[in-house]
């Protein structure tokens, strides 16, 4: 009866080995499923985050070629208005002189403006102040601080996708010692467990690095 009764026992623990197996087996494909959606969506987000990067690096440019013509026009109107001051411009060139002032104010305003816009954006800015166009449209800058805040926002949505990847891989190591470890059901149990735990977790940074993404 003693034999019988082991005999059950270890027919009992194959039968529950099994069924932890299976359960792991099932789990494994499951989040590895989950962890190459994300792998696709962050890929996405990386691609974007970059995209983002290169525009801010491109419109600090260009907002610093502005600032250099505007420089080079401040320094045109002090030379001019010092000609003025100090008398040396004949009764002949005044108005020409005059004009040419009034033309190099125009343009540090200008610059300034364009400036501003390429900055802030032109959305942030009121229409009647728009004054750099794109492709020929007005009205359609993005500015290099709104860049920033892109760059910004798709770094932090890529990290926790990273986290969230980390923990599917995990749950996919925790279910492979699962299946490995067959002769120990309890043992089993408490790492499927562990590798659904870790790959909720993993879902739920995945889901809130997306929410975050612009």
């Amino acid at each position: 009866m003693i034999h019988d009764s082991k005999k059950g026992d270890t027919v009992q623990v194959s039968v529950a080995s099994e069924n932890a197996e299976a359960i792991g087996g099932v789990l494994i494909a499951f989040f590895a499923a989950l962890m190459a959606i994300a792998q696709m969506v962050n890929g996405e987000l990386e691609e974007e985050m970059m995209i983002a990067h290169n525009k801010v690096v491109n419109y600090s440019s260009w907002y610093q070629s502005k600032s250099i013509k505007e420089s080079l026009m401040e320094s045109e109107l002090d030379y001019l208005e010092a000609l003025m001051d100090a008398g040396v411009v004949s009764h002949e060139n005044h108005d020409a002189i005059t004009s040419k002032i009034k033309e190099t104010k125009a343009d540090i305003k200008k610059y300034g403006d364009e400036k501003t816009e390429i900055l802030l954006g032109s959305s942030n800015i009121p229409k009647e102040e728009w004054a750099q166009d794109l492709d020929g449209q007005m009205g359609t800058i993005i500015g290099v601080k709104e860049w920033e805040i892109l760059a910004n926002e798709y770094d932090i949505a890529t990290h926790k996708f990273d986290i969230g990847m980390l923990f599917f891989q995990i749950s996919i190591v925790l279910g492979a010692i699962c299946i490995i470890i067959y002769d120990n059901p309890k043992l089993q149990k408490g790492f499927i467990v562990l590798m659904v735990v870790c790959g909720i977790i993993g879902l739920a940074m995945s889901i809130y690095g997306y929410s975050l993404a612009p």
